[in-house]
């Protein structure tokens, strides 16, 4: 019996050393492959509905299409939405020896989202804090990113774990970039997303105030649907940049759903721009 005792003892303790090498492996991973990525953006706001993902995707594309090295991460893990935004959905990620290999979208511009790895598109992913948690750090772990100039990060609506696990893991994060509509109700929630990168020391490059007007195709006239001015108003009370408005454009919708970025495919359009703009003061605020 003592013996049968000693034996349990000793396999727990393997198996305990185990995950810590485990453990340790992927923090040193982690570390290698950030160390690698000169700038990290976090893209986030506090309600679903705003369009942050598209944001997310055009300004990473902007900015491969400036000539920079860029990955994208969809840490959506619930709601993954990149993959249909870039064209890859129902690809599945492929593995290397040296890890997992993110999706080659163009020459500048690779992604990583969780609807490459879910069966399905209907396959709810049903997961507490730590899995998800978990999943982000081995997305960042253990994904060959390779060297980039840029890593924009797609977080889901709200100030909960995945936010919370990326601020964490990524410490350096050069900053966070809030996603508002304009109808006063927005403020209330800009506030929050402000207040949570305040409290985890994030600096914060600004705000985009998106579905910002809308250009009657029949007269020319604005019409400004969700009311105007609720981002800039953020803005202004927290002294934080207002980084622009990027009004409805129905081709943006467009090109979602097709799985081509809108500032890849209408490069002359007022709200290329506009994109253009916003990813030029995000950079002189970075290298500054």
């Amino acid at each position: 019996m003592t013996e049968n005792i000693n034996n349990n003892i000793k396999k727990a303790n393997q198996l305990k050393q185990e995950k810590e090498s485990a453990a340790k492996k992927l923090n040193d991973q982690l570390k290698d492959n950030m160390s690698r990525i000169k700038h990290k953006i976090l893209v986030l706001s506090n309600k679903g509905g705003v369009g942050k993902s598209s944001i997310a995707v055009n300004l990473a594309c902007s900015l491969s299409e400036k000539g920079y090295k860029v990955g994208i991460l969809d840490a959506d893990l619930h709601g993954p939405s990149v993959a249909t935004m870039l064209g890859f959905e129902g690809k599945k990620l492929q593995g290397s020896p040296e890890g997992i290999l993110p999706m080659s979208v163009s020459t500048n511009l690779v992604a990583v989202s969780m609807a490459s790895l879910i069966e399905s598109s209907d396959a709810p992913l049903i997961w507490r804090g730590p899995l998800k948690a978990m999943a982000l750090k081995q997305f960042l772990g253990e994904v060959q990113w390779g060297v980039l100039d840029y890593l924009v990060i797609d977080s889901p609506p709200g100030t909960g774990d995945e936010p919370l696990s990326i601020c964490q893991l990524i410490p350096e994060l050069d900053g966070g970039v809030i996603v508002t509509t304009p109808q006063g109700v927005a403020l209330l929630d800009s506030r929050k997303c402000v207040n949570f990168l305040k409290n985890l020391k994030i600096p914060i490059l600004g705000i985009i105030e998106n579905m910002s007007g809308l250009k009657c195709p029949h007269c020319g006239k604005n019409i400004d649907l969700f009311k105007s001015g609720g981002g800039k108003k953020a803005a202004e009370e927290f002294k934080l940049p207002f980084l622009g408005k990027v009004p409805i454009d129905l081709n943006i919708v467009n090109s979602a759903d097709e799985g081509k970025p809108y500032i890849c495919q209408y490069k002359d359009t007022e709200t290329s721009k506009i994109f253009n703009q916003i990813v030029g003061s995000i950079i002189s605020q970075i290298i500054q």
